[in-house]
């Protein structure tokens, strides 16, 4: 309820009455029937009884309740008739009052932070009938206020940082201690600051707790940490106040107050002119007290004979200066490099350009090392061209390498077998010229990536690689097709006209304007009464009916042949034969039943036995063939043939021949006549000493193209030969050849040969034989007529 002025001064009179006499805070109820009066200009209509508040000290330690104040009422003439009741906060638990004094107790120690005030509502009854006398009325019980709560830092422990070589009263932190007593009453809730501990680096301002510099030019790589204790102290500082503290770290935070320096003034190192392209040469660093971005520097180049050979770039975490190669070193070309480097911050505090120029300078001089270096060819990778016409020994081009060494020694080439395992190629050893060795085809393999080695003559073990693409020009070779396997059939009741297929074509070339096929049928096909075809112009064909009336039981399957022509130049054919198939068909065209057989099936038997017929006759079959194969296995001679054998030695076998009576261990008539072809034998039950892989001989070759042959296929076992000189060597091989024009020249039947045969022509073979031409001719000076 709110209380007019008048009312007010005589509270505060009562009040100050109270507290001057008893220490205790009584309740006065005045209670006036009179009516109401005006005062002040003001009307005011007085109520029954008008409460005051009641002030009760905190932390009260007594073992008796603690007195707060009285209730009474007007109405109350002291005979015990009317008795007090109290509800609202803490009745009963905290406060009672004595219901026919009206004394109101506090039961329990009270806490003003805990609550700092209680609203508690009283009514007087009458205590015959229960009833009120007067209207309930609320009042309020105010908790007063002792200094029992020492100020706190809740946010602390505190960690701040400044700047190293901040000016004087740099502000670092505010720190904020709370106290939890009345703020409102007396000094128990003033703070005032000081500093306990972090004289004289650091000062405390009393009242806001602001935390600051107090000696200049802190340098952070002297110490970069400093622990504070601040104390904070209620009751404005005063003896008898509690107090609290916190601690306060604070770091020094860098600021670019330190220029790079070299540790050198110059640096030696010595590389290898084989290092390769982005090598790492060097690593450099400039020494800077600083950290983090501060600390941060970039390196260059600004002077020297190698700003075009060596570059040098910046390690972001270690702030080194890193010198690799950008070009290839060359020890003939250059031996040694000198370089002037420069090393600076790159964030610069203009505060700072007092102590100096944030950068320096040091020299690095780059000795260059000879090593034995491997061929080097003129290009990386060459690029050639042949057609897959080309024959045997064509010139496909040339790749070149030189020692780039100072002795500059000569160099063989050869093709390194694992890119070439089919041998297509073969390449000069002294001039690199690249020839074919086989005919090549295209649609088998259209570029041929061959690697070719490079060797120095005097040190073998230098072995330089270039790489070689040879691409294969197509030429119209391989004739068209059918694009797959088509399975046509027709029906019984087809009409003329009726398309049955749709065909298309293939061809493994690759004409450089596509593909353009034309389709018809052969001549002896052309005038069929069964089927015709039309070419659709677009690579496709078309098979059509020209009756109707097919019947399975006359003609089950048609055999259509097909002429497929296509674009080359020239010109490559070839005739497909296209199977169609009579089928019995449902009402959509669809194909049911094609088997002609179905119509000739005995009637008593099904296609179940006929099935295993057909199984047994089949197994019978397969043991006949097995039996037969046995019997010619142990009926096979000791040798065997092997066709087209060659050897270079002399295979040794323990057994006698039987004279001129013998002919099962050689045939004499090979002897006697080369123009027989002649197989080499294998004995089957001797193991030759030493065997080597057989070559196949040619039959009825010209000229000397078996020689040829067999040359090169010794060369090539040369060529991979590990265990092969790396120089040039003399190879010997006694091969006489078969197949020659001038059958045998063995003199086994020389004497019993009347033959009177023309050798005139060994004249012409050249000097190699010319002894035979001397011996067999019929020229003046023959030896024998």
């Amino acid at each position: 309820m709110k209380l007019g002025k008048v009312e007010f001064c005589h509270f505060l009179q009562i009040l100050a009455l109270f507290l001057c006499l008893s220490g205790m805070n009584q309740a006065e109820v005045s209670r006036s029937r009179s009516k109401p009066y005006f005062q002040s200009g003001r009307t005011r209509t007085k109520r029954s009884w008008v409460w005051n508040q009641f002030f009760v000290l905190e932390e009260y330690m007594g073992t008796d309740p603690l007195y707060v104040g009285k209730l009474h009422s007007d109405v109350d003439k002291g005979d015990g008739s009317i008795k007090y009741i109290l509800s609202g906060e803490g009745a009963s638990s905290i406060f009672i009052i004595d219901e026919n004094t009206g004394d109101i107790h506090a039961t329990k120690r009270l806490d003003r932070e805990e609550q700092a005030y209680y609203t508690l509502r009283a009514q007087a009854l009458d205590r015959l009938t229960n009833k009120p006398v007067e209207p309930e009325s609320e009042f309020v019980i105010k908790i007063q206020d002792i200094n029992d709560n020492e100020p706190k830092f809740l946010d602390g422990p505190y960690t701040a940082g400044v700047p190293e070589m901040s000016p004087v009263g740099t502000s670092v932190v505010q720190v904020t201690a709370t106290d939890a007593d009345d703020p409102t009453y007396g000094n128990s809730a003033r703070v005032v600051y000081s500093i306990l501990q972090g004289q004289p680096y650091f000062s405390v301002e009393p009242k806001t707790g602001i935390i600051k510099t107090a000696l200049p030019n802190m340098d952070r790589e002297a110490k970069d940490q400093y622990l504070l204790v601040i104390q904070a102290k209620d009751m404005v500082g005063q003896n008898g106040g509690l107090s609290g503290t916190t601690s306060v770290t604070v770091t020094l935070t860098d600021v670019n107050d330190n220029p790079p320096r070299f540790p050198r003034r110059s640096y030696q190192y010595n590389v290898p002119e084989s290092l390769p392209v982005s090598s790492v040469v060097a690593r450099i660093k400039a020494a800077d007290a600083d950290v983090g971005s501060n600390a941060e520097m970039e390196y260059k180049i600004v002077d020297g004979d190698g700003l075009g050979v060596f570059k040098i770039s910046v390690d972001k975490d270690t702030q080194e200066g890193i010198i690799t190669i950008q070009k290839e070193l060359d020890f003939e070309a250059k031996t040694s490099y000198t370089l002037r480097i420069e090393a600076a911050n790159m964030h610069v505090d203009p505060r700072f350009l007092s102590l100096g120029p944030f950068s320096d300078m040091t020299t690095v001089k780059i000795i260059v090392e000879d090593v034995d270096e491997p061929p080097v060819f003129t290009s990386r990778l060459y690029s050639m061209v042949v057609s897959e016409a080309a024959k045997v020994g064509t010139i496909i081009g040339t790749v070149a390498a030189h020692d780039p060494d100072a002795s500059s020694s000569p160099v063989r080439y050869s093709i390194d077998r694992n890119t070439d395992l089919e041998r297509y190629f073969n390449i000069d050893a002294n001039s690199g010229v690249i020839t074919t060795a086989k005919s090549l085809d295209r649609e088998t393999n259209a570029v041929h990536n061959i690697t070719v080695l490079a060797m120095e003559s005097q040190n073998p073990a230098q072995i330089g690689r270039g790489y070689v693409a040879i691409t294969i020009l197509d030429i119209n070779d391989n004739a068209p097709e059918f694009a797959m396997e088509y399975e046509t059939t027709v029906c019984e009741n087809a009409q003329p006209g009726q398309v049955i297929q749709k065909i298309s074509a293939i061809d493994k070339d690759d004409p450089p304007n596509g593909h353009q096929f034309y389709f018809s049928l052969t001549a002896e096909a052309a005038n069929n009464h069964n089927f015709t075809l039309q070419d659709n112009k677009d690579n496709t064909a078309t098979v059509l009916t020209r009756r109707n009336g097919f019947r399975r039981q006359e003609q089950s399957v048609f055999y259509l042949p097909i002429f497929i022509v296509d674009s080359g130049s020239p010109s490559l054919s070839s005739t497909n034969t296209l199977t169609i198939r009579v089928c019995d068909c449902d009402a959509d065209g669809i194909a049911q039943t094609c088997n002609a057989e179905a119509y000739i099936l005995p009637a008593g038997l099904s296609t179940g036995a006929l099935i295993a017929i057909l199984a047994c006759v089949l197994t019978l079959l397969v043991l006949v063939l097995l039996i037969v194969t046995m019997r010619r296995r142990k009926k096979e001679p000791l040798i065997f043939d092997e066709e087209r054998d060659i050897r270079e030695n002399i295979v040794r076998y323990d057994d006698e021949g039987g004279g001129e009576e013998d002919t099962e261990a050689f045939d004499m008539a090979a002897l006697r006549n080369l123009n027989i072809i002649r197989d080499t034998k294998t004995r089957r039950d001797v193991t030759p000493e030493i065997q080597f892989l057989s070559r196949p001989t040619f039959k009825s070759i010209p000229d000397n193209v078996i020689f040829r042959e067999f040359i090169w296929e010794r060369l090539k076992e040369a060529d991979v030969d590990p265990c092969a000189p790396p120089y040039d060597s003399l190879q010997t091989y006694a091969f006489e050849g078969n197949g020659s024009v001038a059958e045998s020249l063995s003199s086994l039947d020389s004497i019993s040969s009347n033959s009177d045969q023309n050798y005139d022509y060994l004249s012409d073979w050249g000097p190699r034989f010319k002894r035979l031409a001397d011996m067999y001719g019929t020229g003046p000076d023959c030896l024998y007529s």
